[in-house]
């Protein structure tokens, strides 16, 4: 149950908190007096969106904040429990709007995505605004309302998720298609150039390897002659380096067996003459090493300047065109496997429809068992609702196509994003009249009749704890307003209903009844909201009778209208 509705700074909204009670709320007004800001006050705490057009002049934010019992939250649990919001004996849905249009959305204090917010708001309330009975008129939105009163939500679900993966698998293999094509397009020259690098033998940091032999076979003769020298230099000629440290670190010995001073300075001698020897033997192991072999050095320039050819030709370094080899050679084996993976697709894809005609045949037999009782619902509530020989019908068809998606009694069908069926209710208001389309046959006040109807069931059906009604008295008058209110009336032991009318025998059957009001504050204009007693109702709905000069056989009139919806 809706508890209380608190808003600030909200259009023409000062301040204000509005409580609400069980059973049937009437809320009642002058024409702009704000009964549609509350009703929009209250959309928005559901998730709708919101601009910062709402926020009222001079005011930093608009705050709107919706407390509801508890007796619904089985059906908002999981909700919850995905937004990681703690479960409390009451529930708080709250919406702060900018002046500057930035929004904020709260569930027990919480920050929440408006998108939860408004999942958790369609579960709790049901409001039916001044324009949704227009609704009705479209055919695309029957399908969801028979749904919704034959809780085919389940099966409808399990459809929707059937067509989207067989409609994923369908443009999975026309891209695989569109891929073979351009393959088989592509093929020879992607096979050259593969082959091309294959050929090549491309390695990494191959480059710079080839360079640097070329660079030491160039130079094999230098590289000779001055290893040679070295040789000499450092031992093997008379003068050699070795040699003049040979006699020097025999003098220091002598040295140091009169002075042990000069001992550090044998040890330095000693290292050198170790380090010189060492040299000598590199050089000699170096220069016996060097390779003069001029068919090794062609060979090697050739392989350098084939790879600096490929590098040129692609415009890609080595790495680059290793990468690019690699990546040619994925494609020519993705291609060789495309007919497999085609025809494993068109397996899978065969089953998907298998199955989701399977479920589009259920789900369709499912709504033709909920036809015919939404048919007899609402042709009943039609004659209540003084449509005497009211006939509602739901008509269902399917439309035959050669590539349909179900196949059903050998023959295929369209698949629409919502079943197989084409759903549109018909009506009949007048005997002997064949039922017609609803945009053809009813006129403004039938409409709201029906929808009024259509709401009785499906809120009978779906438990539904709120349903609010902006206004649903449009084109409706006299008898058949008061069997308008006493259907709410009737509705209102199941639910707790909320219900803007601007006539006395709707007005007349509340268990609250709420007055909004518009007055001047200062030099600002400010709406307001407050409960009526018994003796303000008498006031209010003889107003809604004779206008702003209240008569008193109005009272005597308001209060006969007052006492038959207590009788209710």
């Amino acid at each position: 149950m809706l508890q209380t509705l608190y808003v600030r700074d909200f259009a023409l909204i000062d301040e204000l908190s509005v409580k609400f009670a069980p059973g049937l709320t009437i809320i009642t007004g002058e024409t702009g007096a704000g009964k549609s800001i509350l009703m929009g006050a209250l959309n928005l705490v559901l998730g709708e969106r919101a601009s910062a057009e709402l926020v009222r002049s001079g005011a930093s934010k608009a705050v709107i904040e919706a407390t509801f019992t508890a007796s619904h939250y089985e059906s908002i649990a999981h909700l919850l429990e995905e937004a990681e919001i703690e479960c409390s004996p009451e529930l708080i849905l709250r919406r702060d709007i900018s002046a500057g249009g930035q929004s904020r959305s709260f569930i027990n204090d919480t920050p929440c995505q408006l998108s939860q917010l408004r999942q958790v708001g369609r579960e709790l309330v049901d409001l039916h605004g001044q324009h949704d009975h227009q609704l009705l008129l479209h055919a695309e939105t029957h399908a969801g309302m028979l749904d919704g009163f034959g809780q085919l939500h389940d099966e409808a679900s399990r459809y929707r998720s059937l067509l989207q993966h067989y409609r994923k698998s369908r443009r999975t293999l026309e891209e695989l298609m569109k891929r073979a094509a351009a393959l088989s397009d592509q093929r020879d020259f992607i096979d050259f150039q593969y082959r091309e690098l294959e050929s090549a033998g491309l390695v990494a940091g191959e480059e710079r390897s080839l360079e640097e032999e070329i660079n030491l076979l160039e130079n094999a003769e230098t590289l000779f002659s001055l290893s040679t020298e070295l040789s000499e230099r450092l031992y093997d000629a008379d003068e050699s380096s070795y040699a003049s440290l040979s006699s020097a670190m025999r003098l220091l010995e002598k040295l140091v067996s009169i002075d042990r001073r000069f001992e550090p300075a044998l040890e330095e001698l000693r290292t050198a003459l170790s380090s010189v020897e060492e040299a000598s033997r590199f050089t000699g192991r170096y220069t016996s090493g060097i390779e003069f072999n001029r068919e090794r050095l062609d060979e090697l320039r050739d392989r350098l300047m084939l790879l600096q050819r490929l590098s040129k030709k692609h415009g890609k370094s080595i790495g680059e065109l290793i990468e690019l080899r690699d990546r040619l050679g994925e494609e020519l084996s993705v291609e060789e496997n495309l007919a497999a993976d085609a025809n494993r697709l068109r397996e899978e894809i065969e089953l998907a429809r298998s199955e989701l005609s399977e479920t589009a045949v259920e789900l369709s037999v499912m709504r033709k068992r909920a036809a015919l009782l939404l048919e007899a619902e609402i042709s009943a509530e039609l004659k209540k609702l003084s449509i005497p020989h009211g006939t509602f019908r739901v008509a269902i068809s399917h439309e035959e196509a050669p590539d349909g998606e179900i196949t059903h009694d050998g023959r295929r069908f369209r698949a629409f994003d919502n079943g197989f069926d084409r759903i549109e209710f018909m009506i009949s208001t007048n005997l002997g009249e064949a039922p017609k389309p609803l945009s053809k046959v009813a006129s403004g006040g039938e409409i709201s009749r029906v929808m009024l109807a259509m709401k009785s069931a499906l809120a009978k059906a779906a438990r539904l704890p709120i349903l609010v009604f902006d206004e649903i008295d449009t084109g409706i008058s006299g008898k058949v307003a008061q069997t308008v209110g006493y259907s709410l009336k009737q509705l209102s032991r199941l639910h707790q209903i909320i219900a803007i009318t601007h006539l006395p025998q709707i007005a007349a059957m509340a268990d609250l009844h709420l007055s909004v009001s518009k007055r001047v504050e200062g030099d600002r204009t400010v709406t307001g909201v407050r409960p009526l007693d018994s003796d303000e109702r008498v006031e209010e709905i003889a107003r809604l009778i004779s206008g702003h000069t209240v008569s008193e056989s109005s009272r005597q009139l308001a209060g006969e209208l007052i006492d038959a919806g207590n009788a209710v």
